[in-house]
């Protein structure tokens, strides 16, 4: 099975926290005083914005994977989502995303370790990239559409830069002990 029910759960379940933790951060095109005690519509659209970069990233790294011959699963971590929602509700200035993660059977490969390890990133360097060259070369973008690939351009490159630093456990650091393993 390529995605269990249990990881489809995983997944709604990470989709409503980011949806919410971004919520407030993207104002779509309402005045502050009539916004509702819940908007919905800035839930969905913080959902549509930024949870496809964290969900396709995790995707990334277990599809790649599975390709590869292992067995991934993907799982979140309560306390990375709720440290996501705790900063939000302070006022944080900065988010921590770590939403979940994606299990894969031992990688006895240090290649196979690099590509899977660089996979999640690379989601995110397609999105940004991809929604750069929309902005800079579509002419007449709705204002929401132009709002749209402009918020996913910005998170997916922080999520880019951020994941390949070359820090453990990060995937940069994963990328780059799976490079330096085959010398």
């Amino acid at each position: 099975m390529i995605i269990s029910w249990l990881e489809l759960i995983y997944l709604v379940i990470t989709t409503a926290v980011i949806a919410y933790i971004f919520m407030d951060m993207i104002h779509i095109n309402r005045i502050q005083f009539l916004k509702p005690r819940f908007d919905w519509n800035a839930f969905k659209f913080a959902a549509l914005v930024a949870a496809p970069g964290v969900i396709l990233h995790e995707l990334g790294h277990k599809f790649i994977a599975m390709f590869l011959g292992y067995t991934a699963s993907f799982h979140i971590w309560p306390f990375g989502l709720f440290l996501g929602v705790f900063l939000k509700l302070i006022g944080s200035p900065f988010l921590i995303i770590a939403p979940g993660y994606v299990s894969i059977t031992s990688v006895q490969n240090g290649l196979q370790n690099a590509i899977i390890s660089f996979a999640g990133p690379f989601i995110n360097l397609v999105l940004w990239l991809g929604s750069w060259l929309i902005l800079n070369n579509a002419r007449n973008l709705k204002r929401k559409t132009a709002l749209f690939l402009y918020l996913t351009k910005q998170i997916n490159m922080i999520l880019f830069i951020f994941n390949m630093l070359p820090i453990p456990p990060l995937d940069g650091y994963q990328t780059l002990m799976g490079i330096v393993s085959l010398f």
